[in-house]
């Protein structure tokens, strides 16, 4: 009896050690393809680039300050900021009152300069007439002439004088030169503006479909920025889009910030979307220099140099793994171009 509980006793530690050796072989298994880390083969576009930071400006021209080139009280302010304006639109009125008069002025200088002209010219001509039955003297004649040129010369002058006093009344209306948002407010109705010396801003309107991206660039790095090269950029409140731009000018002169000297590339955004980017936004910018679009590719870490080859592990539908001898191209950026020996969608392994 006790032989057979030994014998039951002893079958069951037996199960048990051979459980654990089972189970430890196949968790030792297990780790050592779990230990492993895979990338699918897929085509890309790869390509050597230089990294810079930046800020969005406004181009030349797409910043302005709109002032009065005349003096008076602010009537009406038609603009807040924010404002999106057009390019006419008027977005400020100044009380006309006093250039109002003046244009009347100049309009009765006007209309008694036309009356004395066309009596100069009817007396002119009766003088000519009388010169040929010389009934006057050429000395009369002479004068007649005179005075009709002098008359002819003050109608002259006092029509460019009505045409100076419209365009004065029309400034007393400030129109916006461009199409944009209003960025600032600079007046308010009912101050007086005095126009002396320098046109007093009013508002500064900004067109955010013309911007472009300043990037400084390392001087280590700038020798191999060019013009038209292809460039992206994100910014920290779109940080999941990438904008894309191209090189438009390079400046000669160098920018030092904190002792690092650096050159600003200006990078004209070709993607872009209206009033979504403002200026002096952060921008992280990525140059293009050498690029291979839409070609095989996987991470460098995954291409192995054996005995003279050049291979990649594969890691088939079933689990298994299996090497395979590589044609390699163009490498940048942490990936290197297949040429042959994989095909896409394929699953390698990265060691």
């Amino acid at each position: 009896m006790k032989k057979k509980w030994y014998l039951i006793f002893g079958s069951i530690i037996a199960v048990v050690i051979l459980y654990f050796i089972v189970s430890s072989f196949f968790s030792n298994s297990n780790e050592k393809i779990n230990k492993y880390t895979t990338a699918v083969v897929t085509k890309r576009d790869i390509g050597s680039s230089v990294l810079a930071t930046g800020i969005i400006k406004p181009m030349v021209g797409a910043e302005v300050r709109v002032g009065s080139r005349v003096s008076g009280l602010v009537k009406s302010l038609h603009a807040n900021v924010g404002d999106y304006v057009k390019k006419g639109q008027i977005i400020a009125e100044l009380e006309p009152s006093e250039l109002e008069a003046k244009y009347n002025q100049s309009l009765a200088s006007l209309q008694n300069a036309r009356a004395n002209y066309e009596y100069a010219r009817l007396d002119f001509e009766r003088q000519k007439s009388l010169f040929k039955q010389n009934f006057i003297s050429q000395n009369q004649l002479d004068l007649a002439e005179k005075t009709f040129e002098i008359n002819k010369a003050q109608m002259e002058q006092a029509e460019a004088n009505l045409e100076f006093a419209k365009v004065q009344l029309e400034y007393t209306k400030i129109t916006a030169p461009i199409s944009g948002i209003i960025a600032s407010v600079s007046t308010q109705e009912g101050e007086t503006v005095a126009a002396s010396f320098a046109a007093p801003t009013f508002v500064t309107i900004i067109d955010l479909e013309r911007l472009e991206v300043w990037a400084y660039v390392d001087e280590t790095d700038i020798g191999r920025i060019n013009e038209n090269q292809k460039a992206t950029f994100t910014v920290d409140t779109y940080s999941d889009t990438d904008f894309e731009g191209i090189i438009t000018a390079i400046y000669p002169k160098a920018v030092i910030q904190d002792n690092v000297v650096n050159y600003v590339a200006t990078l004209k955004i070709t993607d872009f979307e209206e009033r979504i980017l403002r200026p002096e936004m952060t921008v992280t910018v990525t140059i293009y220099l050498d690029i291979k679009e839409n070609v095989l590719a996987v991470p460098n870490n995954a291409v192995k140099r054996e005995q003279g080859k050049t291979v990649v592990n594969v890691l088939d539908n079933n689990g298994k793994i299996i090497q395979r001898n590589v044609k390699t191209g163009y490498s940048a950026n942490g990936y290197i171009e297949i040429l042959d020996g994989i095909r896409e969608g394929e699953k390698i392994i990265i060691q």
